[in-house]
């Protein structure tokens, strides 16, 4: 049900926790339970109290798991209860009803009152019943009523979707109006029998079905659950189980229609039916409006709406029992309309239409604003044959003169290319040693001569550096980055270093030393590495780091004997640390940062293992009114670039986002993203969680050496967070500070992730044949230069 409920949750069982220790799982004749306590079920799956709404002028008796906090049932969408007030009581005549300072609100139902040892019970599937139990052993007799045979959004394990032909009663699922609005919604889920399908409708329309149920599986439904299907002249209904049975599973349908497993699994998404597609069991209901064409759909974004002219209209509908489907109905079936919002707060709902073509849409892409549904169009408006000539007309010319201007400037920078190059490399290198007073070697031990360059970092002597180093001798060697290799030292004092030393046939010069010595000494964090100084001698370039004992991530991550020291919480604590890090670069630093280089190798470790983001080499600076930019020379390591900088050369925050999605899959599985392999077809690590994903075996990912010391709804949370930072949409991608929330809190309720990009590829298992990491460099940088903090 409604995500916004969370913290009500929370709150009302943090006062409601001592309860929980003693709680009683039965209500016997005489028993009530006030709005101050609740049921537990036997194992404490379950609970059964009031939870406030409508600004807690109100309450519901509700259902509710305590692993996912998901309100599974409620008694009566259109009776509420004054909170605090409300009562569930069972009375000496058998009768199970809720009251409040108004009296009886609700009578659930009433058991004939000469039977005796009459109890209702909350049971561990979270069925609430009550029952006439067995005086000897406890057992059940007979059920007078269950919760079970009314359901609202949510069908577990055990329920039942069709029709009792002894009474007529109907078994459905019905979504809630709003994410506020308890009352019924638009779309239901119901049990076709002469079909033997399921069946999504909207309003009473169908727009979804899940194919028929044959060779005991449906069409269009992953089959990760146990179906009974039952038809007789009592009854037809359809029921599921868990294939699985310590993933708890719930299903539920929300307010825009879509189906989806609460353990993170999407079932059907009749959101995306617009009644001329077929795709996914989407229907075809009614012909279209002429002024849609076949891919036209809304797209949900964070942004809002800007008046670019005249003669457009903002129209308010605050009809309360819309809903957001109602909303785009509505939109799509108006030809002038050009996108919606959906308004709610706590007591009602609404549309508000933007019609005329003077709208234009502005993306946030650091998703600090609402949704609003935009309609996202594949076909042009035809708004008249001579305006469409003149467009047509214009756009030929325009594009004539554009390719003309390009082979001209193209011809003119060849020209100059060489000469521009040098002097821009000649610049940068005269500017670096304007930072230091000397280049002249002094004791192995001390600072080039004041030791002191504007930003105050230290400028280190060439001597001190190679006594450090033991001449940069192969022992001492750390590894090998994208800049160069990287050695440890020590000074005379003591203190303990790591050199990194500028490789000529790194792909990377003066520009990214300079890049990388000014950038990182302007960032301070505890998950970003130190830097001390810098060195120049001749030609050679260091970059002067504190230590890092225990080396980089790889270095564990990827070896079948160092991987053991990493158990599940360590693991986590890295996640945690290199996000923490990320938000910084990206959110509160002076200046927004974007790495553009995050992977394993580039996170080191400290004495306790904490991770500290190193390499700033190829980060870029951006305003912190920038969204995004575009560059011609693409670098970064193949398999963690995110698809619309690989392709296009444009990169954002949520690029790093794409990367970080990678990296943490890579943390919880052990393996490197181009490990894998299928007979089928050729997987990244992308490719395989996302397979997995689909197929309820997520689990299957897991690093079999975190053993039992795996919290798996950590690790469930870690794929799903995963999965959403590499969706292929940028815009769809969470900020960092969203990817913290999710990771952290437990009762937050995120989105299902959709097919990623990258899923499949050649160069995929051409890296991993080779098992090392392509780098890739254009060479086409013609005009392309690095921002440097001022």
């Amino acid at each position: 049900m409604a995500s916004s409920l969370k913290l009500i949750l929370f709150l009302i069982f943090s006062s409601l926790m001592w309860t929980y220790t003693a709680a009683r799982d039965t209500l016997k004749p005489g028993d009530s339970l006030s709005s101050t306590s609740c049921l537990c079920s036997a194992k404490g799956k379950f609970c059964l109290g009031f939870i406030p709404y409508d600004r807690l002028n109100s309450s519901q008796l509700t259902i509710w798991s305590t692993t996912s906090n998901n309100e599974q049932w409620i008694a009566s969408r259109n009776m509420h209860v004054l909170y605090p007030t409300g009562v569930l009581a069972l009375d000496k005549n058998n009768t199970l009803k809720i009251m409040d300072q108004g009296g009886t609100r609700l009578e659930l139902c009433s058991a004939p009152k000469r039977t005796s040892n009459v109890v209702a019970t909350l049971l561990d599937s979270g069925n609430f019943i009550l029952q006439e139990v067995n005086s000897v052993d406890g057992s059940t007799t007979q059920v007078f009523w269950q919760s079970f045979d009314y359901p609202t959004d949510t069908l577990m394990p055990g329920m039942k979707l069709g029709v009792n032909h002894r009474n007529g009663h109907v078994w459905s699922l019905a979504s809630w109006s709003s994410k506020y609005n308890l009352e019924q919604g638009p779309f239901t889920l119901e049990w076709d029998a002469k079909g033997r399908e399921l069946k999504i409708k909207r309003r009473g329309v169908v727009y979804w079905t899940s194919g028929a149920f044959t060779s005991k599986r449906f069409k269009l439904i992953m089959m990760r659950y146990n179906v009974s299907i039952v038809s007789n002249e009592n009854e037809d209904y359809f029921t599921y189980t868990a294939l699985n049975q310590s993933s708890p599973s719930q299903w539920l349908l929300t307010s825009t229609g879509r189906l989806y497993d609460f353990g993170g699994v999407d079932i059907a998404r009749a959101d995306n039916c617009y009644g001329y597609n077929t795709d996914g069991g989407c229907q075809r209901w009614a012909e279209k409006p002429t002024c849609r064409h076949v891919g036209d759909a809304f797209e949900p974004k964070n942004g809002f709406f800007k008046l670019t002219g005249s003669n457009s209209t903002l129209l308010n509908d605050s009809d309360t029992s819309l809903s957001i489907s109602d909303c785009k109905d509505s939109c799509w079936k108006n030809c002038e309309c050009f996108g919606f919002n959906f308004l709610f707060d706590i007591n009602q709902t609404g549309c508000q239409f933007f019609t005329g073509m003077n709208w234009e849409f502005i993306q946030d892409f650091d998703g600090d604003t609402t949704y609003s549904f935009y309609l996202l169009k594949k076909s042009p408006l035809n708004h008249g044959k001579h305006k469409g000539i003149w467009i047509e007309t214009g756009i030929a010319a325009a594009a004539l003169l554009l390719m003309v201007l390009c082979i001209v400037c193209y011809l003119l920078r060849r020209r100059k290319f060489t000469l521009s190059g040098e002097n821009e490399t000649k610049i940068i290198e005269n500017e670096l040693l304007d930072l230091m007073k000397s280049d002249r070697p002094t004791d192995a031990n001390a600072l080039q001569n004041d030791g002191t360059m504007r930003h105050d970092l230290s400028v280190f002597s060439y001597a001190s550096v190679m006594a450090a180093t033991c001449n940069f001798s192969p022992e001492n060697k750390l590894g090998q980055g994208g800049f160069g290799p990287v050695y440890k030292g020590k000074l005379l004092t003591g203190q303990e270093i790591a050199v990194k030393r500028l490789s000529k046939c790194s792909g990377q010069g003066t520009l990214e030393f300079k890049n990388e010595l000014i950038l990182i000494y302007e960032l301070q964090h505890k998950n970003l590495v130190k830097l001390f100084g810098f060195c120049i001698h001749g030609e050679e370039r260091m970059l002067i780091y504190e230590y890092m004992p225990n080396k980089s991530l790889d270095y564990f991550l990827f070896d079948s004997t160092r991987v053991m020291q990493l158990d599940w919480k360590k693991r986590f604590t890295i996640i945690e640390g290199i996000a923490q890090g990320l938000l910084y670069l990206h959110k509160y630093s002076r200046v927004r940062v974007i790495h553009r280089d995050l992977k394993a190798s580039n996170i080191l470790l400290d004495e306790n293992m904490n991770p500290k983001i190193s390499d700033f080499g190829m980060a870029r600076i951006f305003k912190h009114n920038e969204l995004e930019a575009n560059t011609n020379r693409v670098v970064g390591t193949y398999g963690y670039m995110s698809p619309e900088y690989a392709m296009e050369g444009i990169f954002s925050i949520k690029s790093d986002v794409y990367s970080f999605g990678v990296l943490m899959l890579e943390i919880i599985s052990g393996r490197r993203n181009n490990s894998f392999y299928n007979a089928d077809r050729l997987l990244n690590i992308v490719g395989y969680a996302w397979e997995l994903w689909k197929e309820g075996t997520v689990l299957e990912l897991m690093d079999p050496t975190v053993g039992d010391s795996c919290i798996k709804d950590q690790f469930l949370r870690c794929v799903h967070v995963g999965l959403l930072c590499v969706e292929e949409n940028a815009a769809d991608r969470p900020t960092m500070s969203n990817v913290i929330s999710m990771l952290t809190n437990e009762s937050m309720t995120s989105a299902l992730p959709t097919k990623p990009a990258f899923f499949t590829g050649r160069n995929v298992v051409e890296a991993s044949i080779s098992g090392k990491e392509t780098e890739i460099f254009s060479t086409n940088d013609l005009s392309n230069s690095t921002n440097v903090a001022r």
